[in-house]
């Protein structure tokens, strides 16, 4: 356990919350005190996390890409809690495509969870929220750098970390706070079954520390993030990827 209770009797709304990062970031955040929802699209998925994170855990099944989903997380949030402080936007997809093959149904796919999810995840959010209130959005160490074969994904990316830029604008006046978590390469069970063995030792030679995250990490950042320790931070993009676009 950890002794600060930095998000003691906060409501937080984590998308992808099931797995991966999205679990992590759940896991510490109830751990800091905060009640979450979890809200994605595999039911089996869902109950395994709230099984595991215990009484201050929620699941709602849907996808971020479809506005009717959206519209119930957030009715079940206000009716459980009325209120929310935290939305941590974190579901994304992406795949390789080079340039020369990529489809339309390839870019839908991308910017309908990508872009289209998170701006809904937190349009959708904003009658719940109020002053104090911490939006963290999940952007890439792809959305800086050239990742060959991943344009598509990589600009869905970039576009997030704009947005954050626009938001914090948008957002003046409210006490509502928005950054961007960027991940590097994170040994998720995504990761290891799209890589394999071989694939994960070639991604974690690629940044400095020679590594790949483990969600924990991630989910330390993004509790950071949510509490008010990071209270005079909007609009900043911080980089949790082992060197990987910084150099």
């Amino acid at each position: 356990m950890h002794d600060v209770n930095r998000l003691d009797g906060k409501t937080a709304v984590i998308t992808g919350g099931a797995t991966g990062i999205g679990r992590a970031a759940a896991k510490r955040f109830i751990e800091e005190g905060a009640f979450v929802f979890i809200f994605g699209r595999r039911q089996e998925a869902l109950d395994a996390a709230v099984a595991d994170l215990g009484p201050n855990a929620r699941a709602v099944n849907g996808s971020v890409s479809d506005e009717a989903d959206l519209d119930r997380l957030y009715a079940a949030v206000k009716a459980e809690r009325g209120t929310l402080d935290i939305v941590f936007a974190n579901a994304g997809a992406g795949s390789q495509l080079p340039l020369g093959e990529i489809t339309a149904g390839h870019i839908d796919e991308t910017f309908d969870t990508n872009v289209k999810g998170t701006i809904f995840t937190v349009q959708k959010a904003l009658p719940l929220m109020g002053t104090g209130g911490s939006i963290i959005l999940t952007g890439s160490s792809a959305g800086t750098t050239g990742a060959p074969a991943f344009g598509v994904y990589s600009a869905s990316k970039a576009a997030v970390r704009n947005l954050a830029k626009t938001w914090a604008e948008d957002l003046k006046g409210t006490g509502i706070r928005v950054n961007v978590l960027s991940p590097g390469p994170t040994a998720t069970e995504l990761a290891k079954e799209a890589l394999g063995e071989e694939g994960m030792k070639v991604f974690a030679s690629m940044n400095p520390l020679q590594r790949m995250a483990d969600p924990a990490e991630i989910g330390a950042v993004a509790a950071f993030l949510a509490s008010q320790d990071s209270s005079f931070m909007t609009a900043s993009e911080v980089a949790v990827d082992g060197g990987l676009a910084q150099i």
